[in-house]
């Protein structure tokens, strides 16, 4: 007998929480999960929130569980796993049943799924779900693409169990297909650069200057009071004041120094280059991730390399240069994320709404911060050649803060200490202020050895060429 209103399939991390998230809003949900011993201890580890979940061992219990129009929940690793979920699940459904991929695809793959299972006579929602487990658990931002009238079906449910900010749930249909995964990839993509400047900030303070992880934790949290208030900076004051509880070390000096990625952010700058796009601080976050992974490269690099170049020391950093550093660096990072999403938005038809996107990231996902408020009502206002660092309040605080970054940048280098994304933001800030730049160097080049062509600033056209041959 039908009992659920809506069924999740993967009890992992996200997947259990999301759906413990549900129940508590009084959401009947079903479960599924391919080892189903899972879903007899999940229920059972649920408490009074039991008496909201509904076992099914088999995608035919599922589907008999729904009431119509079934609406279904996929949470299992992207790719090829999701595939076969929507082929077992397809023969137990119903035309105009929903499904929702609510994991961190690739888009491309979610615009073919929802062509396909359209074509079919089924409904497919793309689901960006922002702020890992805890925010699964108590409130993700989320960002739909599909339908608009596949979203109205679920849309109670999910505004229900996403974050709120003032009162307004940090959720909303961006768009047809792909858009919901698209804006979350950016997401993620902005989340790197945040994530590798910040860490740029640690390094000057721990490796130029040689302060503590605890004090330069202290220091993070005095700016998370300030304009730089935001999730990751807030975690990261809690980082750096951890402890190691087998050796009583700084927590962050006993990990290997190798990040990871699960690859959106690669994802965003591949589809950035796609659309003639250069989110150039995303871009150096995922090639300083890829560098860290180069450890034994390093260690010997430190030996042989070091030794050819003896660093200046240069002046001192002062804090609050790099406090407005890393204020000049986010916008900057934001402004480059939020003009791919305008791209992409003019490529594929979706009509993103720029400022709702923001509003939503006010709360729940992790690259909510106090500035998004200014991004919304900037696309809301007067924006400059639809680019945020010309927005009248960015260009006050760019004003302020820019020649920090400069500082911060130079005596970096000096010092010889690397901050790719620092200092990316600072080549952007610096391209984007020249009228006129160096490019007609590089067509003057191109026409040379490939007669290209160029343009000429005196008339129409651009297939002039060069007097080469004289």
């Amino acid at each position: 007998m039908a009992e659920a209103r809506i069924g999740l399939v993967g009890l992992g991390v996200m997947g259990a929480n999301l759906a413990l998230n549900i129940a508590e809003k009084g959401f009947p949900v079903a479960v599924h999960n391919r080892t189903t011993s899972v879903i007899d201890s999940f229920i059972a580890d649920a408490g009074p929130l039991a008496d909201n979940l509904v076992g099914a061992e088999s995608y035919a219990d599922m589907a008999a569980a729904l009431t119509p129009p079934r609406a279904v929940i996929i949470m299992v690793k992207a790719g090829g796993p999701v595939d076969a979920v929507i082929e077992d699940l397809k023969p137990h459904l119903d035309k105009g049943d929903i499904i929702i991929d609510a994991g961190n695809a690739d888009f491309n793959d979610t615009r073919r799924r929802e062509a396909a299972l359209r074509a079919e006579g089924f409904r497919f929602v793309g689901m960006g779900v922002s702020g890992g487990e805890e925010g699964a658990r108590h409130g993700p931002s989320i960002m739909v693409g599909g339908a608009e009238e596949a979203y109205s079906a679920i849309s109670e449910i999910v505004e229900a169990i996403a974050a709120r900010y003032q009162d307004s749930p940090c959720a909303a249909h961006l768009g047809p297909d792909g858009a919901g995964h698209f804006v979350k990839t950016v997401h993620n993509g902005i989340e790197y650069a945040d994530m590798q400047m910040i860490a740029e900030v640690y390094g000057i303070l721990r490796m130029g200057d040689g302060r503590s992880p605890e004090s330069i934790g202290e220091l993070f949290a005095d700016w998370n009071q300030g304009p730089l208030q935001s999730y990751l900076v807030e975690i990261t004051a809690k980082v750096l004041a951890a402890t190691d509880p087998e050796t009583g070390k700084s927590m962050v000096d006993v990990i290997l120094d190798s990040a990871g990625q699960k690859g959106t952010g690669r994802w965003t700058v591949i589809e950035a280059l796609k659309l003639g796009q250069s989110p150039s601080t995303i871009e150096a976050a995922v090639a300083a991730r890829s560098w860290s992974a180069a450890k034994a490269l390093r260690e010997t690099g430190e030996t042989l390399l070091a030794a050819h170049d003896a660093k200046d020391t240069g002046p001192k950093v002062l804090d609050g240069d790099l406090e407005r550093a890393l204020l000049a660096a986010r916008i900057i990072a934001y402004a480059q994320g939020f003009a791919l999403l305008s791209a992409a938005s003019e490529e594929f038809d979706w009509t993103l709404d720029l400022a709702r996107t923001a509003e939503i990231w006010r709360a729940g996902c992790i690259i909510r911060s106090s500035l998004l408020d200014d991004i919304s009502g900037a696309f809301r206002g007067e924006l400059p050649g639809g680019s945020l660092i010309l927005a009248p309040a960015f260009v006050r605080i760019l004003g302020d803060s820019v020649s920090a970054l400069r500082r911060v940048v130079a005596q970096s280098s000096v010092a010889g200490l690397p901050v790719p994304a620092l200092a990316s933001a600072l080549s952007y800030y610096d391209t984007m202020r020249l009228g006129r730049g160096t490019a007609a160097l590089i067509q003057a080049q191109r026409d040379f050895f490939g007669a290209h062509g160029f343009g000429r600033v005196d008339k129409e056209g651009d297939g002039f060429h060069g007097p080469w041959g004289l």
